[in-house]
């Protein structure tokens, strides 16, 4: 924590000279949305150092994980952020600062629809169907050979250290970009796993619809912000996140967006809010709109 804590007010102090702010004048708040600030006490551990050690840097302090981020920059009175990337979750803020998560349990038992999830699934069936424990969907034999090239492998065998003492989460969920190409090209197992892990972000944004608060929150349209690099495959997950999104009553509209700016400007618009300051804003510049969701005719189209 000291290490962060030193970094950050070399960040601040560093945007206190480029503005031309007196490094001895305190910030009126300093809004933080940081991976691993979930649980309240280390929210305010991370205030208590930054008081205690650097007592000029800001007089309030606004810390929050860094999904609030994200969801802020697109929305002023919340949302859900679905995150596709290495890992996955899908995590709802309602507008009176009530929270959900659904999945974000780690590669042992979630991250479907995650690129690791989707690598590690491409290798189960494959390895299935070649044990005759359990038929793949498709040939494997393009998606056998992709897997063979990229872990520079002969035989099955030859995984095994990437899957015990060489393991690394990284470095496996990277087998999804190959995976992704060979979906483009029309492999049709590759289709099916993004198709697979499509529906799998679906659910997770279904599993948390219910709990959406207030029609608030409903009649802008609702936004689900994606974060993650396996969204740059949104037209292989686009079928099946319909599919599972389905399993929810929805009764409003829902607009799926990408941020095109940094998730940094949701902290600070959570920030100034939480300490009652004016900031101006205009939210439809921060996200672009990838897909939308009508509940009436129950379909996705591309913006």
């Amino acid at each position: 924590m000291d290490l962060t804590v030193a970094r950050l007010a070399e960040m601040v102090e560093r945007a206190k000279e480029l503005a031309d702010i007196s490094e001895d004048t305190p910030l009126d708040v300093l809004g933080l949305s940081l991976s691993g600030l979930k649980p309240k006490d280390k929210q305010q551990e991370l205030e208590d150092l930054l008081r205690s050690s650097f007592p000029n840097l800001a007089k309030s302090y606004v810390c929050s994980e860094d999904t609030i981020g994200s969801i802020y920059t697109a929305s002023p009175n919340g949302g859900m952020v679905l995150i596709s990337g290495t890992g996955s979750n899908a995590h709802l803020i309602n507008p009176d600062g009530s929270s959900y998560n659904c999945g974000g349990w780690g590669h042992f038992i979630g991250d479907e629809g995650s690129a690791f999830h989707i690598a590690l699934r491409a290798v189960k069936i494959v390895f299935d169907d070649m044990d005759g424990l359990r038929k793949a969907p498709y040939p494997i034999d393009d998606v056998w050979n992709l897997i063979k090239g990229y872990f520079k492998i002969k035989n099955r065998g030859d995984i095994l250290p990437h899957l015990h003492k060489k393991f690394d989460k990284s470095f496996f969920a990277r087998l999804c970009v190959k995976l992704a190409h060979a979906a483009d090209e029309g492999d049709c197992l590759a289709k099916y796993l993004f198709d697979e892990a499509g529906e799998n972000l679906g659910r997770m944004a279904a599993a948390l619809i219910p709990k959406v608060q207030t029609d608030e929150l409903k009649s802008n349209p609702f936004k689900i912000v994606c974060v993650g690099s396996v969204w740059l495959s949104l037209t292989l997950l686009v079928a099946g996140f319909l599919k599972g999104l389905q399993r929810a009553n929805i009764t409003f509209d829902i607009n799926l967006v990408q941020l095109k700016k940094s998730s940094a400007f949701g902290a600070c618009y959570h920030a100034v809010d939480a300490v009652g300051l004016q900031l101006p804003r205009n939210y439809p510049d921060n996200f672009d709109v990838l897909v939308q969701y009508s509940y009436k005719s129950k379909c996705l189209c591309n913006q």
